[in-house]
């Protein structure tokens, strides 16, 4: 997968040059507005990489992207829930307008996921994690996340108040099929590799199961 900011020169080629070998191509980190978003789609751009950030606002004379990437069905929504990089009205919105079987509740995660606060490099950039939240120490940017992926199901399911089921799909069964890889994993199927995870009545992560065999047993 390659996100690409498609109004940049070569964009809209670039997307063609992608999808043509295989490649996912998605749109992120972008100032398209929603025509060039349009074009891109329909070069085969087939991925919304973390919608809502690093892109232009919605606007109602001057939609944007995210119009473009949320009313069109060949594209996955991509969206962080960590209750940092969005606010849960426009969670509900994506997420309601999109529908459960578009969205893949992704990271975004960074090194300091699982480590605690403090200071860490993104690349060649100093970030600074305080609360769990991570910003770029110069600037004070939102720099990645440290979320991991039992956090952004329980929050989808007890903060959001979206259907278990929904949010199962939008954590496996979607980001598999996007990927191309739903033949092996993404469900619980005869045949597929059984991977799974336990959760509690709190939605709480107390077992993890790879191909079978127990990484954290319950």
């Amino acid at each position: 997968m390659v996100t690409l900011a498609t109004e940049l020169p070569g964009g809209i080629d670039s997307v063609r040059l992608l999808a043509e070998h295989g490649v996912i191509a998605a749109i992120g980190h972008t100032d398209a507005t929603y025509e060039q978003t349009a074009e891109a789609i329909d070069a085969g751009a087939t991925v919304a990489t973390h919608l809502y950030n690093a892109m232009p606002a919605l606007g109602h004379r001057v939609p944007g992207p995210i119009a473009a990437l949320l009313e069109d069905e060949r594209v996955t929504i991509e969206l962080i829930n960590d209750g940092t990089h969005l606010h849960p009205a426009a969670l509900e919105l994506a997420y309601h307008r999109a529908g459960a079987d578009r969205v893949a509740f992704i990271t975004d995660a960074m090194d300091a996921a699982g480590f605690g606060d403090g200071t860490y490099l993104l690349g060649p950039l100093e970030v600074e994690v305080r609360d769990g939240v991570a910003r770029l120490a110069e600037g004070g940017s939102i720099a990645g996340s440290t979320l991991t992926l039992d956090t952004a199901f329980k929050r989808a399911v007890t903060v959001d108040r979206l259907p278990v089921e929904d949010v199962v799909r939008s954590v496996s069964a979607n980001p598999a099929r996007l990927l191309g890889v739903d033949d092996r994993v993404g469900s619980l199927e005869p045949g597929k590799d059984a991977d799974l995870v336990v959760l509690d009545a709190d939605f709480t992560l107390r077992g993890v199961m790879r191909k079978g065999a127990w990484v954290i047993e319950p």
